[in-house]
């Protein structure tokens, strides 16, 4: 454990550039100092002296070492993945990330232009990402980046169900396993089905969806673009299901209903009306769509969507979050009306702590497979402490909804 850092500290080495550069930052500092409403960032500076940044409300408690000046630069120039890069550079360390994210998240309505990139930056982040936009050459090969990484790898870290996804947590003391059965039993409560109904399935995943509805006597058709997905789900469920490399929007014939567990986020916000006409289209009159979404902050979803974020750049090239406005406007203009809406955005942070619980062991156990090495290592541990700071914090949420095919359509 670390001691706050409320001291200057004697072992760091306060070499003359350090000092004489402290002052070129002290306004940038001073910037983030009054944007901390909730909460305190605890820093240890370049030249050997120490602040404290908010400190005036209970929040998240988070302490930096800052051993560069160029982290600042970093981040005032490259937003989060400025940020995330002093970080893998060693530019600056923390005893907890996931404080530090919560903060930001937390205190989002004065920080949030800290962790965006500006000017040339931001134009060059835009014109790279513009080519991971998901049409349908894109999908395929933004879906096979992330999730073809090995069935070995995911095996490792998620829960014994391959449930890739925010759990539910519906009582003190449950294993993520439980919560996950929890999770995926609410949304075939939400299809609004019997025995003998078919769903369609969105983004299958490893099938732990369709082994359940299964199980519960439902005919399920999982759609997905990764290779090792599809060939896990078929070897679980070998019947009453079927799996196929499909594209959702070259989806025919007709289901009782349709379930889809944080695919919307891998499908950009171009291609959410085709995204919503293929559920519309896949509905028979008065079916039931089950989503489980992450939401992004309505008030900052602007600044957002015109951005290029960390998770973007180096985990899931052509994904955005959703505007929850935004897509309900769109789903009720198809006809496919907002109902029942749960939001439990502390649950995935949960999720995702015993994620990096279990992917710390496997490391700790040399057990990951030999193709990643230590940087691809680090990467998805920040992954996995960003993401969980950003849920703590409240800037993002996760959503159950279900949308309803009114009748005559």
């Amino acid at each position: 454990m670390h001691a706050p850092l409320s001291q200057p500290n004697p072992d760091k080495p306060r070499h003359w550039s350090a000092r004489a550069l402290a002052p070129l930052f002290r306004g940038q500092l001073d910037k983030i100092d009054a944007g901390i409403a909730r909460g305190s960032l605890s820093l240890g500076l370049p030249d050997g002296t120490a602040r404290l940044l908010g400190g005036r409300a209970e929040g998240p408690a988070a302490i930096v070492d800052l051993r560069s000046w160029r982290a600042l630069l970093r981040l005032a120039v490259g937003g989060s993945i400025g940020w995330y890069q002093a970080w893998a550079l060693g530019e600056w360390a923390s005893p907890d990330p996931v404080q530090l994210f919560a903060l930001f998240g937390l205190n989002r309505a004065e920080l949030a232009r800290q962790a965006r990139a500006t000017g040339l930056s931001k134009g060059i982040k835009r014109l790279l990402h513009w080519r991971n936009r998901n049409h349908r050459g894109g999908s395929r090969r933004n879906i096979q980046f992330h999730y073809d990484l090995g069935n070995d790898f995911y095996q490792l870290w998620l829960d014994p169900g391959m449930t890739y996804s925010s759990a539910l947590f519906t009582a003190p003391g449950q294993t993520l396993e439980q919560a996950q059965h929890e999770k995926l039993a609410a949304i075939l409560a939400r299809t609004n089905t019997s025995p003998g109904d078919e769903i369609l399935e969105i983004g299958c995943g490893w099938g732990s969806f369709a082994e359940l509805a299964v199980a519960q006597g439902r005919k399920v058709h999982g759609i997905t673009l990764s290779t090792e997905q599809k060939a896990w789900a078929e070897a679980r469920v070998p019947r009453d299901a079927r799996f196929t490399l499909t594209d959702y929007r070259d989806v025919t014939g007709s289901y009782d209903a349709v379930a889809s567990i944080e695919m919307a986020e891998a499908v950009g916000q171009a291609y959410w009306p085709a995204y919503l006409d293929a559920i519309a289209g896949a509905l028979k009159p008065g079916g039931h769509a089950a989503l489980q979404v992450i939401i992004f902050d309505d008030a900052f979803f602007e600044d957002y969507a015109a951005n290029v974020d960390f998770i973007q750049a180096y985990v899931f090239p052509g994904g955005l979050l959703l505007s929850e406005r935004r897509f309900a406007a769109l789903a009720a203009a198809r006809g496919l009306p907002t109902q029942d809406r749960i939001g439990f955005g502390l649950d995935y942070a949960e999720t995702l702590r015993l994620w990096r619980e279990r992917f710390d062991a496997a490391v700790l156990a040399g057990t990951l497979p030999a193709q990643f090495d230590r940087n691809f290592i680090d990467l998805w541990r920040y992954y996995l402490m960003y993401c969980e700071g950003g849920f703590r914090g409240g800037g993002i949420d996760v959503v159950q909804l279900t949308l309803v095919k009114e009748e005559g359509i």
